[in-house]
């Protein structure tokens, strides 16, 4: 496989897509368009969402192709030469995708070896379930399974803070609710401006800041880029 997984589309007071634009690069090289996938946008329309990444996109000489446009979106994904899920409404993304039978699809695309990038929303489609997504469910989708590219579960945008004065769950309050019900199950918290990749060498962490490991009955701890985590896919090859 050949994935690229990325926290956040936009660090503060950035351009959209600025910060990972180079690592989208790596994964796009020797192609000239891809598949994108806009079903998160909630709050503005698939048309303004494909014009946005294209802007970015053209620094890197890659034409967009927004599903939303074809008519047949299965052989839309049959023949795409890489795959891009963009951010926002995970539910709003995943519903959209199940209602249009898309998920059994991206994931024997991606098996056999068309690059996947995602961001936020995107991230946690490839997990088994959307269970650890920030996001308010607006939508229901007809299940939370996903499309499972990986078997480990993303928290995207995690966050250590606990502001003075809030009384509510802190994120890894939630994260260590979900694995009660999920024990074997391995979610990773990745800090904003930091992205995963994975490929047939293994799995990398790329950014400057740790990434949160949490498993039932295992002490939380954190790994740096750099550190070998292939733990979190040997059952994801």
């Amino acid at each position: 496989m050949n994935l690229l997984l990325i926290s956040n589309s936009t660090n503060a007071g950035e351009a959209y897509l600025k910060y990972p634009i180079h690592e989208i690069a790596k994964s796009l090289e020797g192609i000239d368009e891809v598949v994108f996938v806009p079903y998160a946008a909630v709050t503005f329309s698939y048309d303004e969402y494909e014009a946005k990444v294209q802007d970015r996109l053209n620094e890197i000489g890659v034409k967009v192709r927004s599903i939303h446009h074809a008519i047949n979106k299965r052989n839309f994904i049959r023949h795409a030469k890489a795959i891009m899920i963009g951010g926002g409404n995970t539910f709003a993304l995943l519903k959209k995708m199940q209602e249009e039978d898309l998920l059994d699809m991206i994931f024997h695309r991606v098996k056999a070896g068309v690059p996947y990038i995602g961001w936020s929303a995107g991230s946690n489609v490839t997990c088994p379930t959307i269970c650890t997504t920030n996001d308010m469910p607006i939508v229901q989708p007809e299940s939370f399974r996903a499309i499972g590219l990986v078997s480990f579960q993303i928290n995207p945008h995690y966050l250590d803070a606990n502001p003075e004065g809030h009384a509510g769950e802190t994120r890894e309050q939630r994260i260590k609710e979900y694995l009660e019900a999920n024990r074997s199950r391995y979610v990773v918290g990745l800090r904003e401006g930091c992205m995963l990749r994975i490929n047939d060498e293994g799995i990398q962490l790329i950014g400057s800041r740790p990434m949160r490991i949490f498993k039932k009955g295992q002490e939380t701890y954190e790994v740096q880029p750099g550190d070998n985590i292939d733990f979190l896919i040997r059952r994801s090859k």
